[in-house]
């Protein structure tokens, strides 16, 4: 796994959102700050409460002119459940085949009770108006990622 770190340039992905509409990162360079936030598995408990504190934080994030998609390998159809379930304010996109994962370097060897596997490791990246990784999130608890995300834009 080799993470992405501040400084190199966001890959410019092309994703499917929770309405099977392309999402492209391009579009966004140099009109929004984009934090791109990776999570295993859509309406699992950690990853509803991570998804929840950024809905609910929508109106600061777009005060300070943030994006945010949140991506999973998960389907669109399953994407769309998760949005419509938690009223989620922000699109979810689709990476079934974890290139874009791979990209950023979240895809990786996880351990879960004794077992091994590959799977996304939770990171967020915060990619700046220039197109380059501005922030890399790695030390959160899920319920108050928001908050740590916040805190640093409020900073900059």
């Amino acid at each position: 796994m080799n993470t992405l770190v501040v400084g190199d340039n966001a890959p410019l992905f092309t994703l499917k959102d929770e309405n099977d509409q392309d999402i492209k990162l391009a579009d966004f360079i140099g009109k929004k700050q984009v934090l791109v936030y990776f999570y295993p598995k859509a309406m699992t408990p950690g990853c509803t409460v991570q998804a929840q504190g950024l809905r609910d934080s929508k109106s600061a994030l777009d005060t300070l002119n943030t994006q945010v998609f949140g991506i999973s390998p998960d389907e669109p159809k399953k994407l769309a459940k998760f949005c419509v379930r938690d009223e989620l304010n922000f699109s979810l996109l689709s990476d079934p085949d974890h290139s874009v994962a791979d990209a950023f370097g979240v895809w990786g060897l996880k351990k879960f009770m004794g077992r091994e596997y590959d799977g996304i490791h939770r990171l967020s990246f915060l990619i700046g108006l220039d197109g380059k990784i501005s922030h890399v999130f790695n030390k959160f608890k899920t319920k108050d990622h928001h908050e740590v995300v916040l805190d640093v834009l409020n900073k900059l």
